[in-house]
């Protein structure tokens, strides 16, 4: 009985501190995209008749994994071939993270708009059984200064 409030106990300690760290990092991201919200991302439509004085390859790679609490969690529900949420959040804050450094480079070099922005994810260590699952995302663009 002791074992299992300890197990309660640590699986609530890791949601609690795990949804604020990824809340923190939510908030983080939300603020850094509202200041870049001025650096224009291009299709490649709007490429072709590009006017621009500046291009500048920009990049950004992160690496990031699974907590603990949320690979127990992805374990229970895989049983239920339910929707596993708990990888959704992670790639989504990773995507949206690396885009934002992305842009910001771009504003360091003075340009005002990214073309051809591609994003690249791939899987790290999922072959392994026990395991925690992580994922590289790779973004990169031409940072571009376009001119009237």
């Amino acid at each position: 009985m002791l074992d299992l409030i300890i197990l309660i106990i640590l699986l609530w300690l890791w949601y609690f501190f795990g949804h604020r760290a990824e809340k923190n990092h939510y908030k983080r991201i939300i603020e850094k995209e509202k200041e870049l919200i001025d650096i224009v991302v291009l299709t490649k439509t709007d490429v072709k008749n590009l006017n621009a004085e500046t291009w500048e390859i920009v990049y950004w790679t992160i690496v990031v994994s699974i907590d603990y609490f949320k690979k127990f969690i992805s374990s229970f529900v895989k049983i239920f071939w339910w929707r596993i949420n708990a990888y959704e959040s992670l790639l989504d804050r990773a995507r949206r993270d690396t885009l934002v450094k992305v842009k910001q480079q771009a504003k360091d070099a003075w340009c005002n708009a990214i073309a051809n922005l591609k994003i690249e994810t791939s899987s790290i260590s999922k072959w392994q059984k026990w395991q925690i699952g992580s994922v590289e995302i790779l973004s990169y663009a031409t940072a571009v200064k376009i001119t009237n």
